[in-house]
């Protein structure tokens, strides 16, 4: 049964640095595109990033361009978004999605396998 993960959420202060992991289990990570998306309370779900099954292309939201970095390890199944200089507008519930067919993309309705969320505050 395919399977994700998410972790490595918390309380940060503005400014500070997090790197969530999206871990997956039932299915080999490197045939799926892998999206990163988050939604705030009262918020619709934005898109945060993707990223390539070989690992070579990704794709930002105007939002987290030069904070947010994703990467793979394929070896490891897992997928992980480094998100540096964090403002009080990125708390959010994050989730990671894998996508079977088609390319890195950040709209949500075309991901069909989702996290649980990890739970992202950045406050002081």
């Amino acid at each position: 049964q395919l399977q994700l993960v998410e972790s490595g959420g918390g309380l940060v202060q503005p400014g500070g640095s997090l790197r969530l992991s999206c871990e997956a289990s039932g299915f080999i990570v490197d045939r799926y595109v892998i999206g990163w998306f988050r939604q705030a309370p009262g918020k619709e779900r934005e898109g945060v990033s993707c990223i390539s099954r070989s690992g070579d292309r990704s794709n930002y939201a105007d939002s987290v361009k030069g904070r947010f970095t994703i990467s793979r390890d394929n070896a490891k199944n897992t997928v992980y978004l480094q998100m540096n200089n964090l403002k009080a507008e990125d708390t959010a519930v994050y989730y990671c999605a894998a996508r079977r067919l088609g390319a890195c993309t950040v709209v949500a309705e075309l991901f069909g396998s989702w996290g649980q969320g990890t739970q992202v505050t950045v406050s002081s």
